[in-house]
């Protein structure tokens, strides 16, 4: 049986790939701290699904304490780690930039050190498409230079890139890091956009549109995302390029990769397809643009297809429908 480390394994998109790999057969190890950037509930409801399962290891911790995950890496010997654990959220950066010094570079470094102890076959980074920051020429391509971080969060998110290619580079470790786009679905954070909008809109209350409303995601479900790093699993960085548009270290198994859906998105219309499914008009409060937000993102998507043979496809009318459906059962509102 093949073994799998996911750390932020009860977060939003740590939760999604670890049933997808239960699914599939792996055993899978999650590393969580539970911390109260949002409420733990949910990510113990997260958890008590993944426990269902006899295959899936719950272990309680930050990824940053010291040798925490040098003892995993020992014991477990994971054929595969996907490293999701993160202090996310852009705008909460610029509040507490001292919690994404601990949580991504201190506890990128942790699990850095413990691969080299202990290598595994594959280790997959997550990054963002938030460092690609004031680049405007779209869609973005991973061979782009991403030099101009907009937020302290994409700054941590490019410094970890950095990271790992060095130990890529030193210690012959195979590292993808994948580029996520504006991610929603069911089981999603109460911080991102999707419960914002739909918890008011039930609620009575109006949305806050910033940009008054010309802003541009390249929205990706949250099912399509995780299938896109399960097949990456297998694509081991080595030595032959994809293609002219991959991404490969030519000194290092690193390579990076956009996972988005390739189409981008009018918030407005976005936000079009939840009332749609709420049955409920919002109020909107139009509004300026926030300090370390960008105006559009859009996913050049050739890497991903070329190494998984997969894109992400899932329509946001269908995506946000599934999303609703589920706030309606686990918050029990808008019956």
């Amino acid at each position: 049986m093949r073994t799998a480390l996911v750390t932020g394994a009860a977060g939003f998109i740590g939760f999604h790939l670890s049933r997808l790999l239960l699914a599939e057969g792996w055993r899978v190890v999650g590393v969580d701290n539970h911390n109260d950037y949002y409420d733990p509930a949910l990510k113990a409801a997260r958890e008590a699904l993944l426990l269902a399962d006899p295959n899936y290891r719950a272990i309680r911790g930050a990824v940053e304490e010291p040798g925490l995950l040098m003892g995993i890496f020992a014991e477990e010997r994971p054929e595969a780690v996907v490293h999701l654990a993160a202090q996310a959220g852009v705008r909460y950066s610029i509040e507490n930039p001292r919690a994404y010094v601990q949580a991504n570079l201190l506890g990128t470094f942790e699990l850095l050190e413990a691969a080299r102890a202990h290598p595994p076959r594959h280790m997959l980074l997550a990054s963002t498409s938030s460092v690609y920051g004031a680049n405007t020429e779209m869609p973005y391509r991973e061979t782009d230079r991403a030099d101009s971080q907009m937020s302290f969060y994409a700054a941590t998110k490019k410094s970890n890139e950095a990271m790992a290619h060095s130990y890529a580079h030193l210690f012959a470790l195979p590292v993808t890091m994948f580029r996520f786009f504006t991610v929603y679905g069911p089981w999603g954070r109460p911080d991102m956009a999707p419960y914002l909008f739909t918890s008011a809109i039930f609620d009575g209350r109006p949305i806050k549109v910033f940009n008054h409303g010309g802003m541009r995601r390249d929205f990706t479900f949250v099912s399509d995302l995780v299938r896109a790093i399960r097949l990456l699993v297998d694509a081991v960085p080595g030595t032959e390029r994809a293609g002219e548009f991959d991404s490969l270290s030519p000194v290092a198994p690193f390579r990076v990769v956009n996972i988005g859906n390739g189409a981008p998105v009018p918030l407005l219309d976005f936000i079009a397809a939840i009332e749609s499914a709420a049955g409920r008009k919002a109020q909107r409060q139009m509004l300026p643009m926030q300090p370390g937000d960008v105006p559009a993102t859009w996913a050049d998507t050739t890497l991903l297809r070329a190494l998984s043979g997969y894109a992400p496809q899932t329509a946001v009318d269908e995506g946000v429908a599934a999303y609703v459906a589920w706030f309606r059962d686990y918050y029990g509102v808008g019956a």
